[in-house]
């Protein structure tokens, strides 16, 4: 049977108190262009049994049995069962919006205490309670920084931004679409063939923003100070999109002049599951709060002199200001962020540090196993961390990834542009053994050599070649980590 939210008779009597004649009436605000003139297309409702039936068919295709060396943004990192059975207690699974201070302390404290890791791993002092993933911190940061460089003469064009061509292709896509209708130039930065790295290049006039991504795109690690300076040397802000657990190992990039850092949370408590939901962090400099989107949970005392949590700054959020505000955002993923804050108190420091050593030394025996194979390289020589873009003599680098997934093993995505343009991506963490890296070599020099075979072109029997990738690049890192992790 059909699901009716609302009888007419319930509509009309909500319109009477409203006083307005119409569901149209209602919305005249809305200019009637961006108002849909149609019904909506959607297919006949389903009995519960019917919906039962296809989204356990629709599971049915989910694999869970393969060895995953995909990367691109999610990884296959661990997530303490402590994670699971903290965020599935009923007063964080079901609680709501925390509104009311008076009986949300335990929610908003959580927040607080996210809100205080964040600060940490990015080297910025001000974070808010999440956004909805790394993308949308990304394009909500590069508002921020186009709105703290007042640099416009009235009647001017809008500020621009530089984007790294090594930011990854979903980000550079939310920010273009954000930006479009403002009129807003992005300049694609572009990225050194041979490292892999984006040259620090001097800015075109009249960009606020810059961003770059921290490892990049490509798994290579990126100089922040250098592009930090060139930022500021040209009046921008620089952005920094962080892969979290790289601060393992490296400095934090708030320590090394980034005026604001996002990321996505995904590698922190979420596990793979199917895209989402994750969440988005967002991290700035004390006099950029009040264009931060989003909630900020603020500690503060009673009337008693107790300490007590509650939503502060509210005055720039979307529910309060509506079109006045900082942004359309006014929610957060707060459970996906606890369970990033529980990860985190779980790992410590020093297991931060542990997890991303070892996931840079798989790599490292990951990138110079693969390489051996024939047909394969490692597309860059530039220093990764925990994944690296391998080049494969394939025609089709999509059909070599299938190929791969029905031998039991996940890896790519394959690179849309750039300079390694076609390559697949490989990634590791502390889950991947040496057994499956050889696994994943001996099944990938099984698909180079049927694709050989259906080209005419002969191997050389073994699949392997004695090179890996560069000698120099353990010490490229080294050169690269800070002195300690928090």
């Amino acid at each position: 049977m059909d699901f009716a939210p609302h009888t007419d008779t319930d509509v009309a009597e909500m319109l009477e108190v409203v006083g307005r004649p119409s569901l149209d009436a209602l919305f005249d605000h809305i200019p009637a262009s961006l108002r849909l003139d149609r019904a909506l297309d959607l297919p006949p409702g389903r009995s519960e049994d019917e919906v039962l039936r296809r989204v356990t068919q629709l599971a049915g295709h989910n694999d869970t049995g393969a060895i995953c060396f995909a990367g691109g943004g999610a990884y296959d990192h661990y997530v303490p069962a402590l994670v699971g059975a903290i965020v599935g207690r009923g007063e964080f699974l079901t609680s709501y919006t925390p509104y009311q201070p008076e009986v949300s302390q335990g929610v908003l404290q959580a927040l607080f205490e996210y809100q205080t890791v964040i600060s940490e791993l990015t080297g910025l002092p001000i974070s808010n309670a999440s956004l909805y993933d790394g993308g949308s911190a990304v394009a909500e940061a590069v508002s921020m920084a186009c709105a703290a460089v007042a640099r416009r003469a009235e009647g001017a064009p809008p500020a621009s931004v530089a984007s790294s061509g090594a930011l990854d292709l979903p980000s550079r896509q939310v920010v273009a679409t954000y930006a479009h209708p403002l009129g807003r130039p992005v300049h694609v930065l572009p990225v050194d063939a041979t490292s892999g790295r984006t040259p620090v290049a001097d800015l075109a006039e009249g960009v606020a923003a810059v961003v770059i991504q921290q490892p990049n795109a490509l798994g290579i690690v990126e100089d922040v100070r250098a592009h930090a300076e060139a930022a500021h040397a040209s009046g921008a802000k620089l952005i920094v999109k962080l892969e979290p657990t790289a601060v393992g190992l490296l400095a934090t990039p708030g320590s090394q002049g980034a005026d604001l850092v996002v990321g996505e949370g995904q590698p922190l408590g979420q596990g793979l599951s199917y895209g989402g939901p994750t969440f988005g962090f967002l991290a700035c400099a004390a006099d950029q709060v009040r264009r931060l989107p989003g909630r900020v949970v603020g500690e503060t005392v009673d009337g008693h002199g107790i300490r007590g949590y509650v939503m502060t700054l509210r005055a720039r959020e979307q529910d309060i200001r509506r079109e006045k505000a900082t942004s359309n955002i006014c929610t957060n993923q707060t459970l996906c962020a606890l369970a990033a804050l529980i990860h985190l108190a779980w790992l410590g420091p020093e297991g931060l540090r542990e997890l991303a050593h070892a996931s840079l030394s798989r790599a490292r025996h990951a990138a110079a196993r693969l390489a051996r194979v024939d047909g394969a390289e490692v597309a860059v020589d530039g220093p990764f961390l925990k994944e690296f873009p391998l080049r494969l003599d394939v025609d089709d680098p999509p059909a070599a990834v299938r190929a791969l997934h029905a031998a039991g093993y996940l890896v790519g995505p394959v690179v849309p542009d750039g300079p390694a343009a076609g390559a697949v991506m490989v990634a590791t963490t502390e889950r991947r053994t040496a057994g499956e890296v050889e696994g994943l070599a001996e099944a990938l020099a099984a698909v180079l050599s049927e694709q050989r075979r259906r080209r005419g072109r002969p191997g050389d029997g073994a699949g392997l070649r004695p090179d890996g990738p560069s000698a120099e690049h353990a010490s490229a890192v080294a050169g690269l980590r800070r002195e300690g992790a928090r």
